[in-house]
Order: C-alpha cells, then sequence, then structure tokens
C-alpha cells in the first residue's frame, strides 16, 4: 500500500480555495484515480505549532493507493485533467511525495 501525499506550502498572500479543494477538486481526483484509490484525506492548515505562528502548509491530501502501478496508470490518463483544475481553486505550486504506507492505523 502507498500513500500519494500533495502539500501547499504556506506563502504570504498565496491563495487557497478550501471549499473548492475539498467540495469539487478532491472527488474529481478520487474519481478519475477510480479503483486505483481506496480512499483520500484532506488537510487544512491550522498553525505551526506554536500559537499564532503560520503552518508549514495551508493544505495537505493524501491519497491512499493499493500500488504505485495503479496509481501512476491512473494518473497518466487523468493528470492532465488534474492538473489543470489545480489553477481553480490555489496559485501555490504543491509538493508531492510518495510513502509506502507501513502502519496505516495505530489502534490495532
Amino acid at each position: 500500500m502507498i500513500k500519494v501525499t500533495v502539500m501547499y506550502p504556506y506563502a504570504e498572500g498565496a491563495r487557497f480555495d478550501h471549499d473548492y479543494y475539498r467540495d469539487r477538486h478532491m472527488p474529481m481526483v478520487k474519481a478519475r484515480l477510480g479503483d486505483a484509490c481506496a480512499y483520500y484525506t484532506v488537510d487544512k492548515g491550522m498553525d505551526g505549532g506554536a500559537p499564532g505562528t503560520s503552518p508549514a502548509f495551508v493544505a495537505m491530501c493524501a491519497f491512499i493507493c493499493g500500488s504505485i502501478e495503479g496509481f501512476q496508470a491512473a494518473m497518466q490518463a487523468h493528470g492532465a485533467e488534474v492538473r489543470g483544475d489545480i489553477a481553480n481553486y490555489t496559485d501555490i505550486v504543491p509538493v508531492i511525495q510518495v510513502s509506502e504506507v507501513v502502519v496505516e492505523r495505530s489502534d490495532r
């Protein structure tokens, strides 16, 4: 199992429409990924850990997928559409990381 994390670094004055991201972009991406994606999460940055500090990232999402090959195949087919929608909610260039999921839930 892999996790593809997409992170949007905080930048003073940058634009990020959290409602659009949550309600339109992410469901569209999940639909395009289809069975390659088991589920996704969305995070909204609150602060940098100390009261009153800016978060490192204004938003993040994670796609939990069965394999890198499945994710890459889905993105090969639909990546242009997914990337094309970014301008509808932000002017921030995302940072992407692919990780192997070692522990999915700690309550087991």
